[in-house]
């Protein structure tokens, strides 16, 4: 597709991570042909029933442009969020970028909860126990694979 705008205006290396259950990370560059008074803009929607809403933290660089968003309290809903950033520029027209994720895909889960480790005196050995990590969007237990080290001393 075409669009309006000034070419390679649109930023560029659009990336999002959740972490610590309900704060999520947006970041980009700026568009290697955008004009250098540009300013960028970050909206998203959550789901199609959500209003569309703009990013109330933004992330700037040293010349006080946007470069990313800072969100507190996001919940993974059902289905794909919606994120446009477009941009404005005193002389010129600026392209949007525009990308639904799976927000669930961008998720780093934080570590299962209560390990503990109980081993006999005996040749049995230990019993390993622990909870499903807590995630943003209350993943099903059968969700989850574990992985076990166990280093000898």
């Amino acid at each position: 597709p075409v669009f309006a705008g000034v070419n390679g205006s649109a930023i560029e290396n659009f990336s999002c991570v959740i972490y610590n259950i309900s704060f999520m990370n947006c970041t980009w560059q700026a568009g290697r042909g955008a004009p250098g008074d540009t300013q960028y803009f970050l909206y998203w929607q959550n789901s199609r029933y959500d209003d569309e809403k703009e990013c109330e933290l933004y992330i700037k660089d040293e010349t006080d442009r946007n470069v990313g968003c800072r969100f507190q309290n996001v919940r993974i809903k059902t289905e794909r969020a919606y994120f446009l950033v477009n941009g404005s520029s005193k002389d010129f027209l600026i392209q949007f970028y525009d990308e639904y994720i799976k927000l669930y895909e961008i998720e780093i889960i934080t570590p299962p909860l209560n390990v503990t480790v109980n081993c006999t005196g005996d040749s049995v050995g230990c019993i390993v126990t622990w909870q499903p990590p807590l995630t943003s969007h209350g993943g099903k237990k059968k969700c989850f694979l574990y992985e076990i080290g166990i280093k000898n001393k």
